[in-house]
Protein backbone atom coordinates (compact mmCIF):
# COMPACT_ATOMS: atom_id res chain seq x y z
CA UNK A 1 0.00 0.00 0.00
CA UNK A 2 1.45 3.36 -0.99
CA UNK A 3 1.48 6.37 1.36
CA UNK A 4 0.41 8.53 -1.56
CA UNK A 5 -3.12 7.09 -1.41
CA UNK A 6 -5.62 9.84 -0.62
CA UNK A 7 -7.15 7.92 2.33
CA UNK A 8 -3.86 7.59 4.24
CA UNK A 9 -2.07 10.04 6.50
CA UNK A 10 1.15 11.34 5.03
CA UNK A 11 4.08 9.62 6.78
CA UNK A 12 5.63 12.96 7.72
CA UNK A 13 2.73 13.50 10.11
CA UNK A 14 3.55 10.38 12.12
CA UNK A 15 7.35 10.05 12.09
CA UNK A 16 7.88 12.10 15.23
CA UNK A 17 4.91 10.56 17.08
CA UNK A 18 5.33 6.98 15.87
CA UNK A 19 8.92 6.62 14.69
CA UNK A 20 9.97 3.68 12.57
CA UNK A 21 13.69 3.60 13.31
CA UNK A 22 16.07 0.68 13.07
CA UNK A 23 19.80 0.09 13.30
CA UNK A 24 19.58 -2.42 10.45
CA UNK A 25 19.65 -1.71 6.70
CA UNK A 26 15.99 -2.62 6.25
CA UNK A 27 12.70 -2.44 8.14
CA UNK A 28 10.96 -5.84 8.43
CA UNK A 29 7.55 -5.85 6.75
CA UNK A 30 8.38 -2.79 4.67
CA UNK A 31 10.31 -2.03 1.53
CA UNK A 32 12.31 1.11 0.91
CA UNK A 33 10.90 3.01 -2.06
CA UNK A 34 13.02 6.15 -1.78
CA UNK A 35 16.30 7.00 -0.04
CA UNK A 36 16.35 10.64 1.10
CA UNK A 37 19.86 10.71 2.53
CA UNK A 38 21.61 11.22 5.84
CA UNK A 39 19.79 12.82 8.76
CA UNK A 40 21.24 13.84 12.08
CA UNK A 41 20.46 15.33 15.43
CA UNK A 42 23.19 16.83 17.57
CA UNK A 43 23.30 18.20 21.09
CA UNK A 44 26.12 19.32 23.36
CA UNK A 45 25.68 18.82 27.08
CA UNK A 46 27.79 19.77 30.07
CA UNK A 47 27.70 18.90 33.73
CA UNK A 48 27.00 21.64 36.24
CA UNK A 49 29.15 22.29 39.31
CA UNK A 50 26.38 20.77 41.45
CA UNK A 51 26.17 17.77 39.11
CA UNK A 52 29.93 17.27 39.26
CA UNK A 53 29.87 17.38 43.05
CA UNK A 54 26.93 14.96 43.33
CA UNK A 55 28.54 12.58 40.81
CA UNK A 56 31.77 12.72 42.82
CA UNK A 57 29.90 11.80 45.99
CA UNK A 58 28.10 8.94 44.21
CA UNK A 59 31.41 7.65 42.81
CA UNK A 60 32.75 7.27 46.37
CA UNK A 61 30.20 4.53 46.95
CA UNK A 62 30.68 2.79 43.58
CA UNK A 63 27.99 1.44 41.28
CA UNK A 64 25.81 3.36 38.87
CA UNK A 65 26.35 7.11 38.95
CA UNK A 66 22.71 7.99 38.37
CA UNK A 67 23.27 11.71 37.84
CA UNK A 68 25.58 11.04 34.90
CA UNK A 69 23.35 8.23 33.59
CA UNK A 70 20.40 10.63 33.55
CA UNK A 71 22.48 13.29 31.78
CA UNK A 72 23.51 10.76 29.10
CA UNK A 73 19.94 9.52 28.63
CA UNK A 74 18.63 13.06 28.20
CA UNK A 75 21.37 13.91 25.69
CA UNK A 76 20.65 10.79 23.63
CA UNK A 77 16.90 11.40 23.71
CA UNK A 78 17.36 15.00 22.57
CA UNK A 79 19.72 14.00 19.73
CA UNK A 80 17.27 11.24 18.68
CA UNK A 81 14.32 13.67 18.64
CA UNK A 82 16.30 16.19 16.60
CA UNK A 83 17.21 13.44 14.10
CA UNK A 84 13.50 12.54 13.77
CA UNK A 85 12.62 16.19 13.18
CA UNK A 86 15.28 16.40 10.46
CA UNK A 87 13.95 13.21 8.81
CA UNK A 88 10.37 14.45 9.04
CA UNK A 89 11.32 17.77 7.44
CA UNK A 90 12.79 15.80 4.52
CA UNK A 91 9.51 13.88 4.11
CA UNK A 92 10.74 10.55 5.48
CA UNK A 93 8.51 8.06 7.23
CA UNK A 94 11.37 5.91 8.58
CA UNK A 95 15.06 5.98 9.44
CA UNK A 96 17.36 3.01 8.81
CA UNK A 97 20.97 2.40 9.84
CA UNK A 98 20.51 4.62 12.90
CA UNK A 99 23.57 5.12 15.13
CA UNK A 100 24.79 7.21 18.06
CA UNK A 101 28.18 8.80 18.50
CA UNK A 102 29.57 10.83 21.39
CA UNK A 103 32.69 12.95 21.67
CA UNK A 104 34.03 14.99 24.55
CA UNK A 105 34.65 18.34 22.87
CA UNK A 106 36.08 20.03 25.96
CA UNK A 107 36.51 19.25 29.64
CA UNK A 108 33.02 18.51 30.94
CA UNK A 109 31.17 19.02 27.62
CA UNK A 110 30.10 16.16 25.40
CA UNK A 111 28.60 16.17 21.92
CA UNK A 112 26.01 13.47 21.25
CA UNK A 113 25.09 12.75 17.65
CA UNK A 114 22.23 10.57 16.43
CA UNK A 115 22.33 9.82 12.70
CA UNK A 116 20.90 7.51 10.09
CA UNK A 117 19.43 7.31 6.61
CA UNK A 118 16.03 8.89 6.01
CA UNK A 119 13.81 6.77 3.79
CA UNK A 120 10.27 6.42 2.54
CA UNK A 121 8.93 2.93 3.06
CA UNK A 122 5.78 1.08 2.01
CA UNK A 123 4.29 -2.04 3.49
CA UNK A 124 5.71 -5.08 1.72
Amino acid sequence: MSWSTATQTHPQATLTTNPMVTTSWELPGYRIVHNLGVVRGITVRSRSVVGNFAAGVQSLFGGNITILTTLCEHARAEAFDLMLQHASAMGANAVVSMRYDATEIMQGATEVLAYGTAVIVEEA
